[in-house]
């Protein structure tokens, strides 16, 4: 199992427009969906930081998660283009696994 971890600090005027692309049914799930590797996506907010969020996206394998990238490529890049309007960061705080 991979999990991937994001930050994203969002504009404060942005913060639906953020929400809709990323929760659960937004659009980044959805083209997630088109891989049989991916599993979920969580989306969380800071309690005590409102612009700050937390996604995490799982995937069966780290394989499966790049080719996913190498195959949705240019939809990918399209998508994460259009996000960046929406944040003032975002960062990969890092690639990980459960403990069994």
């Amino acid at each position: 199992m991979l999990v991937i971890v994001w930050e994203f600090v969002v504009k404060p005027e942005r913060s639906e427009d953020f929400e809709s692309l990323y929760r659960e049914d937004g659009a980044w799930a959805e083209l997630f969906r088109e891989s049989p590797g991916f599993v979920s996506t969580t989306l969380m907010k800071d309690l005590k930081l409102p612009l700050r969020y937390m996604v995490a996206d799982r995937w069966t394998s780290e394989e499966a998660f790049e080719e996913f990238k190498r195959s949705h490529a240019e939809r990918y890049q399209a998508l994460d283009l259009r996000c960046q309007r929406f944040t003032e960061r975002e960062t990969e705080l890092g690639r990980f696994d459960f403990v069994h």
